[in-house]
């Protein structure tokens, strides 16, 4: 009777795991040493990056490029079973951001996901690998899945386009662009700060300004705790510029700058 309990206990556990395996991404860093081909200059996670990895038995080969990459396939989203933990890239997972979890595409990339069954389209940062089902090709945050429409029905039909990078040596780090030029198709800026008070919100534009720091914008937003100002640099072109961008801010003492997409 005790082996039998013991065999059983066993069972129990493994159908368990494949039940998360076949509804979830991994959820777990993949890859945890710096692969070879992992430098600053690409803008690829330390984490994440491994030439190749073998989940379930299968071997899945990470991409050396996302350029020109699009897919069309299933949406799934995942939300509160890996809230607060460390994603493939080795980032906290918060189903609050606008992030997405995907089998191939090199470690963090940006890409735009269309859901072709309502039109809705948005931006979300890749900084995960999965989801582990066949068919299903995006693994989108619980933030992401509801603006796309994809929380209800659990899944939709999807069109995903990385963002290409266009960067240059001879290309300044940040486009003294008008605002909402080419917004629409990047969506990336770097939040410098957010205030209750939009007279704080404007006296961090002018310390900004200052610094020769632009293009910026306040974006107003209404959450449980009331009206927020948001200050934010960009739009910018890609996870690169965005990347610097931020080194350069904290550089200059504006420690809590970090890489948002446009979520409105």
């Amino acid at each position: 009777m005790e082996v039998s309990f013991s065999r059983l206990i066993k069972l129990s556990a493994l159908l368990s795991l494949v039940t998360v395996l076949n509804n979830c991404t991994f959820g777990v860093p993949v890859g945890g040493q710096p692969s070879s081909h992992d430098s600053t200059p690409t803008g690829k996670s330390r984490y994440g990056n491994p030439d190749s990895y073998v989940v379930m038995g299968q071997r899945y080969y990470v991409l050396d490029s996302h350029q020109g990459f699009t897919q069309r396939g299933k949406a799934s989203w995942y939300g509160a079973d890996f809230h607060g933990k460390k994603t493939s890239s080795g980032e906290v997972y918060n189903m609050h951001d606008m992030t997405a979890a995907h089998k191939t595409l090199p470690l963090p990339v940006y890409v735009k996901v269309n859901n072709l069954d309502n039109g809705k389209t948005i931006v979300v940062k890749v900084n995960d690998r999965g989801p582990f089902v066949e068919g299903r090709i995006i693994d989108l945050s619980f933030a992401a899945a509801k603006k796309l429409g994809v929380v209800g029905p659990g899944t939709a039909n999807v069109e995903i386009s990385a963002l290409e990078s266009k960067t240059s040596e001879s290309r300044p780090p940040v486009r003294v662009i008008p605002l909402k030029v080419e917004a629409e198709e990047a969506g990336i800026f770097v939040q410098i700060g957010s205030f209750g008070s939009e007279v704080n919100a404007k006296n961090m534009i002018s310390d900004l300004a200052q610094q020769n720091e632009k293009p910026l914008l306040i974006s107003q937003v209404t959450t449980a705790q009331g009206l927020f100002y948001r200050v934010r640099l960009g739009p910018l072109l890609d996870v690169n510029e965005a990347t610097s961008v931020q080194k350069r801010l904290k550089s200059k003492g504006f420690s809590n700058a970090r890489v948002v997409v446009d979520d409105e």
